[in-house]
């Protein structure tokens, strides 16, 4: 049980990675607020919590607006009285035309860095001073492998991964002498709801073959799984990393390593 009697907030936590890992966190003992855009999927990965014996809490908010994650922070003091975990997790680009930078307009560009950067910019600066206040605090903001290996041109995206690496750099400087640790995610290719908006359409049957080939891309030849930045998050959250702030792992089977070159025997 190494979260026991931890209380913790998960940005984006109704599907894929964000719900991994407030399964996670429950399993070891963590009361979990699950944060979403849309209640329903908040409130059936709550009663998921629940099932595993904790407490939690279905709130939706969006990240990229100031009132609402400062009401999400003040319901989770009212419920639980402190707050000892923030998994930043809460992004994407649905709804975003384009990916090159003579296709993304300025409103996407606005759209995608508010949810992904933004985001997690008002989340942290929420919960500091609770954490402050008890002397601890784990942040986990979530990056992605493209912030620094881009496999396609998607630059309002990246971009906003990119400055979540900064966040997280500067805030562990800042928050070390508070014994808050502040440390990032890279995932990679990850299989979960965030391939959705680029395979609508698709079969069954083309969607599979979408992931085998994604996944031969990656030296370990998979795809990922939510479970994979699960276990990594738990060792974050966790006090065996007590040590360890200011850090960002990649966790995308040995990515950016190349893939094996299976024409290559020695």
């Amino acid at each position: 049980m190494l979260l026991e009697n931890r209380v913790a907030i998960i940005t984006g936590g109704a599907k894929g990675i964000g719900r991994g890992i407030a399964i996670k966190f429950a399993e070891e003992g963590c009361d979990v607020v699950v944060n979403a855009l849309h209640i329903e999927g908040a409130r059936k990965v709550a009663d998921e919590v629940r099932a595993l014996g904790r407490k939690s809490l279905a709130i939706k908010a969006d990240v990229s607006n100031s009132a609402e994650v400062n009401d999400m922070v003040a319901q989770t003091i009212k419920k639980f009285g402190k707050i000892d975990i923030l998994v930043n997790n809460a992004g994407g680009i649905s709804l975003a035309k384009g990916g090159a930078i003579d296709d993304v307009t300025e409103e996407d560009w606005d759209r995608i860095v508010g949810i992904n950067l933004k985001g997690q910019f008002l989340c942290c600066r929420a919960v500091v001073p609770y954490m402050k206040e008890n002397k601890y605090g784990k942040i986990i903001n979530v990056s992605s492998m493209g912030a620094v290996h881009p496999p396609a041109p998607i630059v309002h995206y990246h971009s906003a991964k990119g400055g979540v690496l900064s966040l997280t750099s500067n805030l562990a400087f800042e928050l070390a002498r508070s014994n808050i640790t502040v440390n990032a995610i890279l995932p990679g290719p990850i299989r979960s709801e965030f391939f959705n908006e680029m395979l609508k359409g698709t079969s069954e049957k083309e969607a599979e073959a979408f992931f085998v080939k994604l996944g031969k891309r990656v030296p370990m030849q998979r795809m990922g799984t939510p479970e994979d930045i699960a276990g990594v998050a738990l060792f974050l959250a966790s006090e065996l990393s007590s040590y360890v702030t200011g850090e960002s792992i990649n966790v995308g089977g040995g990515l950016p390593l190349p893939p094996p070159d299976i024409n290559n025997t020695t």
